[in-house]
Formats: structure tokens, C-alpha cells, sequence
């Protein structure tokens, strides 16, 4: 779910208070806000400071204080300077908004929650509450209920594409796929050149767009005054429409004009991570052995290359009653991110400082935070990708926990990466030259790692559960310590939300008809030799 949602103007409603102001700290209090908005702390700070000089301990400037607290990531000031508007105005609903902000930025999630809900009931028929709340839900994972308030800023606000836009993800993660559409395309009713839009539209893999979607983005992408996010975001959408209609060519050079502008933003530098990854392997090997070798049991991580079958097989072990889907969780690094704080040191200064009671403290840490995933069922599936770099450190901080190492065919794994849009910059996905290396990479430190520890990491071919499904889905529930329940096989049906760009595609059975490389021929000759395959051209 892309970010840039959250950024655009919202509408009105539940909107700041100036009661009791006079004009001069008013004048003060809107310079301060302006200050704020441009990142400019110390004249924010200065047209503050005057503002309450006027009106001593006015609600609105400590709000705003509040607010530049916030951004400089002063969280303890901040909450103290909304408790002291909450103390005179406690029906402000724009002040408990930004206390739960303050209250997830301190990690306390079910406080935050609270305030977000209380400030939807202060404030029922404004917008923006609903739509914060329903896009905090979403990004927490509750999708239900995230859908539940985004419908509600919806109602109230019809012509609000954020509040349309994330509904129409949202009901893509619930499976609703009829409803997300039309949710999509009365965004582009509202505004043809809504990237966003046609980004949710393309990402619904298994429904192809029409001869009308190709030629409304191609009229637009020759639009002049088009936002360069919109416009990348059609680029990879063309590009989409273009290979399911078998025009290749066209799909191709879509999809390269579009990498080459998202490249052009925080270019990728592969020296730099190859570097950094094999630092990381080094300093992984000397790690201690684990005070506890079972630690992490309830934790099996899915790791590997995007677009090479995560999904599908966490789907697969999530139709199992033990365990949850959790799809991509950022508590990882939110763990080694806390450490890093505390010590005032990256990890690759402190990671070979660290004992195992270190690990020990940090793994169960990890699990605390993670815990509401085991409410209902006892284990969990944790599938960011990017944590296969991590796999070493996992073997000191959750021993226990499995690691299925989801690969495919590394040509058509790469090819899958380059058509995706990913909206974490720098990343490798925006040539095929990056993606050869990122893939050498993986595969290199992943072997290693398997080679090394074959009872804590299994490698999960994509192309050997296409050929024999059922025996290796009972490999991969053995490899996880899980009884066979045929449930498994039948995963498709698995009744649970599902938060990547597979969520359509998982709810399929099956398919042997997913290999689009061959289509290319010579085009993908970068992606092969960096591979180390036989060039076509």
C-alpha cells in the first residue's frame, strides 16, 4: 500500500480551533503551521513561542508543538503537550488523532487505537478520523475493520480518492475483487491520471485490463502537467495490460520507461549492498550458539526473492488450523532497529558485540510484539522477503523458527520483479542488471546459510509444488513440525486476508500458465547474462 495515499490534502472536518485566540497570535499560530508543513523547525519553534507568549497555554499551539515534537522524533514531548490540550479540550477530535500517532510512534498500539476510535466519536460525520483510523488499521493488518472506516470516509467524503483508494486495497486484501474494482474506477472517474488507481487495477494479477484501459492510460501518459508518481505508476500498469494482451514489445518498453523514472528518484547501487550483505554473512557466522535452541518454534519465516511464491506458500500453511498468516511483518526490524537506539551503534558495529542472552532478550522481544498474530492460533508465518540478508542472525535470535526459502526460476523470478512497482527506494528491481546481481546475492548467502543449518532452513521450489503438489506440501508442513491436514491442499479456499501484490493470485488453484519470460526473447538478454544463462540475441 502505497504511503503517498495519506499525503494528499484531506478534506474538511474535525478541523483545528482557534477559540479564544487574539488576531496577532492567530497571525503567529498560521505562520507556525506554514513553518511546520515546510520542515523549518526553528522558525516553527520561534512563531510558537510568540504564540503562547499572546495566549498562554492556547490548545492549538500546544497542539502544533505537539506536531513539531512529532517530526523530530521527541515522542515523550509530544504526548506531554496533547495531554495538556486534551486536559482543557477534551473533545477535541484533531488532538486525539495526533495522540494516537504519538502513542504508535511509542509502540503502544492498543493506546493509539483507543485514541483514533475516540476521535471518530468526537468527531462522526468528519472524514479524516474515519480515514485515519481505517488506514492505520489497514497498515496494522485488521483489514475488516479497516474496510468498516474507510467506507465511512467514504460516505462522507465521496470525492476523497486516499479514503477510495485504500478501500479499494483493502477489499483486494479481503478478496472482495468485484467491489475493489469499482472502487478503483470511480477514483479514475474522479481523476484519470490517478496512479494509485491503475497501480490497484494492475496489481489484481488475474484480471486482465481492457482495450479501453490501454487506450485511456495511453491518452493520458501523453498528458503534459502529469505528476511524475502518476505517471510511473501508468507506466507499469500499460506495461500490464500490454503483455496480457500478448503485445510484448509494448509491455516491455512501458515497463522501461517507468523502472527507468523510479530509478531516477534513489537509484539502487549494487556494490554497495553486495558489500553490506556479505559484511552481514561474515559477521553472522561468529554469532553465539543460543542459550535456547527452541526459542522462535511459534515463528516460521518465508523469505526469498518477491514475486517467487511467498504468498502462495503462506497461504498454503496458513489454510493449517495451528497457524496464522501474517504476511509481511516489519517487527523484526522494528527489534534490531530498537537495539541499534539503544546502543547508538548500526547493527554491523554492535551485531558482534551482542551474547546470547542478548539474542535471548531480543528474540523474545520480537515474540512480544508478534503476539497478536497467536491470539487464535498458536503459530505464525512472518513473510517479508528481504529477510533471507537476516538468516544468520535468526539462527541466534529465534533458533527454533523454520525458514522456508521461497525460490522459482530465477529469469522468470527477475522478470515478475521488474514488472512489479515497489515503493521502498532504492531497490534493485528497476534493471535487470540490479536484479541479476540482487539474485547472485540471495542465492549465494541462502545456500550457504541451507548448506550450513539444513534442519532450520529449506529451500521451497515454486516449479516442484507445480509438479507434485501434494508431496511437497507435506514436506513443507513436515520441515515446520505440522501434522498434514489436507486443508492445505485445497488452499485456495483459505478464508483469510491477504496483503501483497498475490492476493488475487493465491486464490486461485494451480496454474501452469504463470512463465511470461520466453515471451521477450532477446529483450531480457541483460537479466540472462547476469544470470549466467545462454543469451538469445
Amino acid at each position: 500500500m502505497p504511503s503517498r495515499n495519506a499525503e494528499q490534502q484531506p478534506p474538511s472536518g474535525s478541523e483545528p480551533r482557534i477559540d479564544g485566540l487574539p488576531p496577532a497570535a492567530l497571525q503567529q499560530l498560521q505562520a507556525a503551521a506554514r513553518a511546520i508543513r515546510d520542515g523549518a523547525e526553528a522558525p516553527a519553534r520561534k512563531a510558537l513561542d510568540t504564540t503562547l507568549e499572546l495566549a498562554p497555554e492556547h490548545p492549538e499551539a500546544l497542539r502544533l508543538y505537539a506536531i513539531l515534537h512529532t517530526r523530530a522524533q521527541r515522542q515523550d514531548e509530544a504526548q506531554a503537550c496533547l495531554q495538556q490540550v486534551l486536559a482543557q479540550w477534551p473533545d477535541y477530535a484533531l488532538a486525539w488523532s495526533d495522540l494516537g500517532g504519538v502513542q504508535q510512534a511509542r509502540g503502544d498500539m492498543e493506546a493509539a487505537f483507543a485514541s483514533w476510535r475516540q476521535a471518530c466519536a468526537l468527531a462522526p460525520a468528519a472524514p479524516m478520523p474515519w480515514f485515519n483510523l481505517g488506514r492505520n488499521l489497514q497498515l496494522h493488518g485488521d483489514t475488516d475493520d479497516a474496510i468498516e472506516a474507510l467506507q465511512q470516509a467514504h460516505a462522507l467524503a465521496a470525492d476523497f480518492l486516499p479514503a477510495l483508494i485504500l478501500l479499494g486495497d483493502a477489499l483486494v486484501h479481503a478478496g472482495r475483487f468485484d467491489e475493489a474494482d469499482a472502487r478503483y474506477r470511480a477514483a479514475l472517474a474522479l481523476h484519470p491520471a490517478c496512479g494509485d488507481a491503475w497501480r490497484g487495477l494492475a496489481n489484481m494479477k488475474t484480471r486482465p485490463l481492457s482495450d479501453a484501459d490501454r487506450e485511456q492510460l495511453g491518452t493520458a501518459l501523453r498528458q503534459p502537467g502529469i505528476a511524475p508518481a502518476d505517471r510511473i505508476a501508468m507506466g507499469f500498469a500499460l506495461g500490464k495490460v500490454c503483455e496480457d494482451q500478448g503485445r510484448y514489445e509494448e509491455a516491455f518498453h512501458a515497463l522501461n520507461r517507468a523502472n527507468a523514472a523510479l530509478r531516477e528518484i534513489r537509484p539502487w547501487q549494487a556494490s554497495a549492498f553486495h558489500g553490506h550483505a556479505e559484511a552481514l554473512l561474515a559477521a553472522s557466522r561468529r554469532l553465539p550458539p543460543p542459550i535456547d535452541a527452541g526459542l522462535g518454534r511459534e515463528v516460521i519465516f518465508i523469505v526469498g526473492l518477491p514475486r517467487s511464491g511467498s504468498t502462495l506458500f503462506e497461504q498454503i500453511l496458513a489454510a493449517h488450523p495451528e497457524v496464522e498468516g501474517a504476511s509481511e511483518l516489519t517487527e523484526l526490524e522494528q527489534v534490531l532497529g530498537e537495539e541499534s537506539a539503544r546502543r547508538r551503534k548500526p547493527l554491523l558495529q554492535w551485531l558482534g558485540e551482542a551474547g546470547a542472552d542478548d539474542w535471548q532478550r531480543l528474540g523474545r522481544r520480537y515474540l512480544e510484539l508478534t503476539a497478536r498474530w497467536r491470539r487464535h492460533k498458536p503459530r505464525h508465518t512472518d513473510k517479508l522477503p528481504s529477510n533471507w540478508l537476516l538468516a544468520g542472525v535468526l539462527g541466534a535470535m529465534l533458533p527454533g523458527a523454520p525458514i522456508i526459502d521461497a525460490r522459482r526460476d530465477a529469469l522468470e523470478a527477475g522478470w515478475s520483479c521488474y514488472k512489479q512497482q515497489f515503493y521502498k527506494l532504492p531497490h534493485f528491481a528497476c534493471t535487470l542488471t540490479d536484479i541479476a546481481a540482487y539474485v547472485r546475492d540471495y542465492e549465494r548467502i541462502m545456500g550457504a546459510w541451507q548448506a550450513a543449518e539444513p534442519q532450520r532452513i529449506r529451500i521451497q521450489r515454486y516449479e516442484a509444488l507445480l509438479a507434485t503438489p501434494e508431496d511437497e506440501i507435506r514436506a513443507l508442513l513436515a520441515f515446520c513440525d505440522l501434522p498434514f491436514d489436507p486443508a492445505c491442499l485445497d488452499y485456495h479456499r483459505a478464508s483469510r486476508n491477504v496483503r501483497t501484490a498475490s492476493a488475487a493470485q493465491v486464490r486461485q488453484p494451480l496454474r501452469h500458465d504463470t512463465a511470461r519470460a520466453e515471451h521477450y526473447g532477446a529483450l531480457l538478454d541483460p537479466l540472462r547474462f547476469g544470470l549466467g544463462l545462454p543469451m538469445l540475441g
